[in-house]
Order: C-alpha cells, then sequence, then structure tokens
C-alpha cells in the first residue's frame, strides 16, 4: 500500500524525524485557510502518487492567500501522469542549503535490509545511479542484528555528505531505520533529505509504501481508505482478491503470486498482453472463481480469460468444481482456457472435459495455453 507525501511524514513524525508543518486539505477555501494556520510562505502540493509533480505543475510555492487561492484552483483536478488531484498538502516553506537522498527497502536477492544514501538528493536515485553510481553509499542490513550507530555513520563518511551534519544525519538515519522496520514498510523512503541554512537535517519529502501482509499489526484504516483504485481494483479489494488493472486483452487468474507473474510473462512471450495481474490464492472455490470472473469479464478491454493453476495444497478436483460452480452462476462473455496441473490434475481435467466447447477449451501446458489465449484475443 503506497502512501500519500502526507501520510508518509505522518509516520515518519511518530519515528522523531523532522518534517515540516503542514495541512492536508481538499478546497481552495481550506487550503487557504491551512496556509494561514501553517504560516507563509508556503508551498502546494499536489498528493498524488506518481513522481513528477512539480514539472507537471503540481508543486508551487505561495508568498500570500491570493498565491495560494491561484495556485490551490489550478492544482486541485489536475492531470498528472493519469492521477487527478484531489488532495493539496499544504506546508511551510523550507530554506534549503543542501539536497540528500536517503532510503531503506529490502534486497530479496541478499535476503537483507538495503540502505541508499547520496549526496545528490532532490532527483530520481534511477538517474544519480545511471550518471554517477558511485556518488550512491549502500549497506546491507542483517535483519537478525539490526543497525548499530556506527554501522550508520560509517555510511554516513562513505556518503560524503557534509561533515558539519554527521552527527544529525545518523540520528536521523537510525530513526528511518526504525520507520521502516517498526512501521512494517517495503520502502521508506526521503528525497529530499535536506540541510537548512542554519545547519539543521530535515525531511523536505517521503515516499512509503506499507507491507500489506502486516496490516494484522496496525491500524491503517485511515491509510487504507485514502487509497486510489480503479473500478476493478476496489471490486477485487472487496471481494479479497489480490488484483492489479492492466491494459491488455488477455484476463489473468492464477493461484499464487508466483504463477499469476509468470502468467504475465508467458501471455507476453506469446505475443498477447495481460488485462491485469490477479491471484485467487490456495484454496479457491467456486465463490472465489465467481467473484474473479465477475470482476475480468466486466472489464471491456478483455477478449479472453486464461486460467492457470497449479494444485498443490488445493487438488485438482476442487479446483474444477469451483470453476464449473462459477460457470454455473455467471455467465461470461469472453471465452475461457484453462490449465490444470499438479495435485489431482487428471481428476480435475475429467470433471471440466464434459464442458469444453467454444467458450470453454483446455490447453495441457502454459505456453499453449497461453498461446490459444492470445489467439481467441485476437479475433
Amino acid at each position: 500500500m503506497d502512501l500519500f507525501e502526507y501520510q508518509g511524514k505522518q509516520m515518519f513524525a511518530q519515528y522523531g524525524i523532522s518534517v515540516s508543518p503542514g495541512e492536508a486539505v481538499r478546497t481552495v477555501g481550506d487550503a487557504v485557510a491551512a496556509a494561514e494556520r501553517v504560516g507563509y510562505p508556503v508551498v502546494v502540493k499536489a498528493q498524488v502518487l506518481v513522481g513528477g509533480r512539480g514539472k507537471a505543475g503540481g508543486v508551487k510555492l505561495a508568498a500570500n492567500p491570493d498565491e495560494c487561492r491561484e495556485h490551490a484552483t489550478n492544482i486541485l483536478g489536475l492531470d498528472i501522469k493519469g492521477h487527478i488531484v484531489k488532495i493539496l498538502w499544504i506546508e511551510h516553506a523550507s530554506d534549503i542549503s543542501e539536497e540528500y537522498y536517503a532510503s531503506f527497502t529490502l534486497d530479496r536477492s541478499a535476503k537483507k535490509y538495503f540502505g541508499m544514501l547520496s549526496a545528490q538528493g532532490g532527483v530520481e536515485i534511477e538517474t544519480v545511479a545511471e550518471q554517477d553510481p558511485d556518488a550512491i553509499s549502500k549497506i546491507h542490513i542483517d535483519p537478525v542484528d539490526g543497525l548499530t550507530e556506527a554501522q550508520c555513520r560509517d555510511w554516513v563518511l562513505a556518503a560524503k555528505l557534509n561533515a558539519s551534519v554527521t552527527d544529525q544525519a545518523v540520528t536521523l538515519l537510525m530513526k528511518l531505520y526504525d520507520a521502516y522496520v517498526q512501521g512494517d514498510t517495503d520502502l521508506a523512503e526521503i528525497n529530499p533529505l535536506i540541510v537548512t541554512p542554519d545547519g539543521k537535517v530535515h525531511a523536505l519529502d517521503a515516499k512509503v509504501s506499507l507491507d500489506d501482509n502486516a496490516g494484522f499489526r496496525h491500524d491503517w484504516a485511515e491509510f487504507e481508505s485514502m487509497q486510489i483504485r480503479d473500478d476493478r481494483e476496489q471490486a477485487a479489494h472487496e471481494a479479497d482478491l489480490q488484483y492489479v488493472g492492466l491494459d491488455g486483452s488477455v484476463g489473468i487468474i492464477a493461484n499464487g503470486a508466483g504463477l499469476a507473474m509468470s502468467t504475465l510473462d508467458v501471455v507476453n512471450q506469446a505475443g498477447g498482453t495481460a488485462a491485469n495481474f490477479l491471484d485467487v490464492g490456495g484454496g479457491a472455490d467456486a465463490k472465489k472463481f465467481i467473484n474473479a470472473l465477475t470482476i475480468i469479464d466486466n472489464d471491456p478491454r478483455v477478449r479472453s480469460i486464461f486460467i492457470n493453476i497449479f494444485g498443490g495444497i488445493t487438488r485438482g478436483e476442487e479446483v474444477a468444481n469451483g470453476i464449473i460452480g462459477a460457470l454455473a452462476a455467471i455467465d461470461i462473455k469472453s471465452p475461457i482456457v484453462i490449465r490444470l496441473d499438479g495435485t489431482n490434475a487428471d481428476e480435475g481435467r475429467a470433471i471440466l472435459e464434459p464442458h469444453l466447447g467454444d467458450k470453454l477449451q483446455m490447453a495441457p501446458t502454459m505456453l499453449e495455453a497461453a498461446r490459444k489465449a492470445v489467439e481467441l484475443a485476437s479475433r
């Protein structure tokens, strides 16, 4: 779950990280009132889950109420890379002496936490990595041992930040690490991490992605309520399905995130494009398949549906009965191609066999099923 900048800053503040005072608003009038409380000059910032706000006109400095009103009017409703601005963050403006970059995430291949720190902030870290990779200081952290202050200090020194703020940077990065670990985030990023003219280290931006699997340990109801989803994603969320909408023509249903991702790849290999990622999970029954098929079939871009199931704990005959039950309950417009393998796959295929025809087809391998689904989608 990705957070808006203001939500990330609110989370950072809980861990003692210095952030600018500000308020989130939804109307022009509230923006002006918030600016009076925060104190001019203020920055009027679009709250969207995408980068490049400044270049798109979504970040403006206001020195008085008239300028704040003008900027709020222009930014609310602005389309930034397909994201419509509905929320503004009104923040007291900060003077900047230097800009840095700092983040924590997970290096899955190393099975360790991964920190990046650079004296070149304010731009995308990918650009820095491409143009000057030595400008990024990296650190791997064993999750069991955690980050020590000594390790953090060595990391800061290696990044060649201004020596006068070394102690402050170490303190802030230790707090950012706490926010990353204790907050159950997949990413905790500050860009830019600034030094003010009076020598204070300060988080000027916040990019936070929460680990959905850790939601049971937290009260994320407020964050959850602010998530922006299209109609397909909202329906899938309400049905407790792991779903991401895409722009292709082949609808995808698979059991397991890894298999679903592989299915997207094999559809692409077969010359098609996926309309979605959808993981029904283990133990999918008729109700789950009804929900999954309904969501996918209601997508006007979908021209065929590829159901790719590998039975493990879930047996093949249970999957087959779930699919047949779903097809009996709803009228599917798009043709379906099924690949069923794994535990009791023969029994499952035998159950499906009498129901096969133009609307329901079966293929023995994932690649063959993908090719058939792509062919049907192109008709």
